[in-house]
């Protein structure tokens, strides 16, 4: 396909100065089989590339850094990646390479195999490990990541998190992916990524002007490109709709309602109290004859008394608060 975006405008929206060849290996991929997996649609390839630039520090590294560190030292005996269980070497042999890195046996076969099939006639990746590392494979082991995980149906919701969990398996530099996606959706749309250049846009599309690529600007750009893709679209094609949070506001208690429920709540706590003490009163006489006894029982019966036609009173005043908030 014709690829509708260049190496140049990868790098002005990059945060970090890649490595052309590894830019270069990704779009040669694209344009020899990128129709196959419909990213011909310009959305869904700003989705693809914002993803690739993230996984790969800006196409700085193609091939996983080895240390080794603690973890890379049990890639050698870890048999859910297809490798060995004993510590034979396999673990550097079949380290991560690629835009979005193939990592352990297991990987590598599934990549060979989904070649084989695919009828791209590659070479034997698993006795050839290094040769992922060639055009067009390369850039084909991000596409297979891509459609093995049927990304295309999150691209054209913009849902960016949902993406970044597909390919991450959690939300890990999911701040930095929404900031690739809206650095390369401004520069496609032929603005640049400058806070300048932010607030240009926002102006043009009508949005608050801030300078920040927040989820109403990118969800204006998603439209962009959508409206600029040269291909037929779906009905399924829309943006995920932007939700704000805002702070729910707390009912107003009428002055007049707060001042009298704060009396007759002190009103009661005093009866409370009173409750207590002659409950302490009542353990304290009971050594006195049985007249002054029953004369603190009865005391108590009606504090009782008192406090059930005071809970009423509350249920019911309660109610009246309510209707006056919700007036």
């Amino acid at each position: 396909m014709n690829v509708p975006i260049t190496a140049q405008q990868i790098r002005a929206a990059s945060k970090g100065q890649g490595k052309a060849d590894n830019v270069n290996s990704v779009l040669i991929a694209l344009q020899k089989y990128g129709d196959d997996f419909g990213l011909n649609r310009l959305h869904r390839l700003v989705h693809f590339l914002a993803q690739l630039m993230h996984e790969s520090g800006y196409f700085h590294f193609d091939v996983e850094v080895w240390g080794p560190t603690p973890a890379q030292e049990r890639y050698d005996i870890r048999p859910d990646l297809g490798n060995t269980p004993e510590k034979d070497g396999d673990g550097r042999l079949y380290l991560g390479r690629g835009p979005i890195q193939l990592t352990g046996k297991a990987n590598y076969i599934a990549f060979r195999d989904w070649c084989k099939k695919k009828g791209y006639n590659p070479p034997d990746f698993v006795a050839r490990p290094e040769l992922v590392n060639t055009d067009p494979w390369e850039g084909l082991v991000a596409l297979y990541y891509w459609s093995t995980r049927n990304l295309n149906r999150w691209a054209d919701q913009n849902d960016i998190e949902t993406i970044t969990k597909k390919i991450n398996g959690g939300k890990n530099g999911l701040a930095d992916r929404l900031e690739c996606f809206g650095r390369l959706a401004l520069v496609v749309c032929g603005y640049g990524v400058k806070p300048d250049d932010i607030r240009r846009y926002q102006r043009d599309k009508g949005l608050a002007v801030d300078g920040d690529i927040g989820p109403k600007t990118r969800a204006a750009l998603f439209n962009d490109l959508v409206a600029r893709s040269q291909a037929p679209l779906d009905a399924a094609v829309r943006s995920a709709p932007v939700i704000e949070e805002r702070p729910v506001e707390k009912p107003v208690v009428p002055a007049s309602v707060d001042k009298e429920v704060k009396q007759k709540t002190n009103w009661l706590s005093t009866i409370f109290g009173g409750g207590f003490s002659l409950a302490g009163l009542f353990t304290w006489l009971a050594g006195f004859d049985r007249e002054t006894q029953l004369i603190m029982i009865a005391a108590a019966v009606l504090s009782v008394v008192v406090l059930l036609v005071a809970g009423r009173w509350i249920v019911q005043r309660f109610k009246v608060i309510r209707q006056e908030i919700e007036a």
